[in-house]
């Protein structure tokens, strides 16, 4: 696919309006979907339609208006403890709206931003060939909808482990955001230490879901960051950044803490994307670099 696009984005929260940001950077038209209107500093500025992603006459509805020539599928809910305690609505949101997707995708070009919870986190790291077999009610729904989208023969799943960065006005800020803002203020936090990720920035999440869209590869792609680390020491990293005791975050298991229902290693790493020309010059960024960073930037989340 070459020159300006018009992209539907099935999604308007913190990673769809980053997706929606970057591809405008790019030249294209980015459309921002969604059942309420976006109200995150990444949305502002975008074009928004509403939608019902689980009823098949609101996406019907949605496509015929916004005319698009693509698709990213960046819709939620992506609470991974509200899916395991409602499974069977979670599955018709995902697996639901990616079937009244494709029906409606004409042999247009789809991308669908998926999880490392397709896998149940016995390894330390899955690549693309790893058998899934989910961790919970939100992989199982998300492994659904990968199924639909990509039957339609021009579609592509994209699996990010943990995303991160700045997350200002989001309903349930990212790890990064929770503990920056709890210790820059010295307060104690009781994080994992039995749970590792593979954690990659929202900005590369953007980039190569941007690049990923215009390019002709078909199939499942991974997107982890180059680091596997543990809850525990990314937050300790933190701490030291602002320049607090890192004593101040405490280990716990993770079956003790909100992340129980996780898999245990939520890593990924891809055989397939250095075999990929649009990701050539897009490495993902290092963990504690880009939290140094972003730290330093002096970016006030709240």
């Amino acid at each position: 696919m070459t020159g300006q696009l018009r992209v539907l984005v099935v999604g308007a929260g913190y990673l769809a309006g980053h997706v929606g940001r970057r591809l405008t950077e790019l030249g294209h038209t980015a459309i921002l979907s969604s059942r309420r209107r976006p109200a995150t500093p990444e949305s502002r500025g975008l074009d928004w339609l509403p939608v019902d992603v689980g009823e098949r006459r609101s996406v019907h509805a949605l496509v015929r208006l916004a005319r698009p020539d693509a698709f990213v599928v960046a819709h939620g809910p992506s609470d991974i403890t509200w899916c395991e305690a409602n499974p069977e609505r979670a599955a018709a949101v995902h697996q639901g709206g990616a079937t009244h997707l494709a029906e409606a995708l004409e042999g247009r070009r789809a991308l669908l931003v998926s999880t490392d919870n397709v896998f149940p986190g016995v390894k330390d790291s899955c690549a693309e060939s790893e058998p899934t077999e989910p961790a919970n009610a939100y992989g199982r729904a998300k492994l659904a909808a990968e199924e639909t989208l990509l039957a339609t023969g021009n579609a592509l799943a994209l699996r990010v482990s943990l995303v991160y960065g700045w997350d200002r006005a989001g309903l349930r800020p990212n790890f990064f955001t929770s503990c920056a803002l709890r210790l820059r203020r010295a307060e104690p936090v009781a994080v994992p230490h039995d749970h590792w990720n593979s954690p990659v920035l929202v900005d590369d999440v953007a980039a190569w879901t941007a690049a990923l869209l215009a390019s002709g590869h078909h199939g499942v792609v991974h997107l982890g960051g180059p680091r596997r680390l543990s809850r525990v020491a990314w937050a300790r990293h933190i701490a030291k950044g602002y320049g607090v005791d890192p004593g101040l975050v405490s280990p716990a298991p993770q079956r003790s803490t909100a992340y129980a229902c996780r898999p245990r290693n939520a890593c990924l790493h891809s055989e397939r994307a250095a075999g990929i020309p649009e990701l050539e010059d897009l490495a993902p960024m290092d963990v504690l670099k880009a939290s140094t960073e972003l730290i330093a930037s002096g970016e006030d989340p709240t």
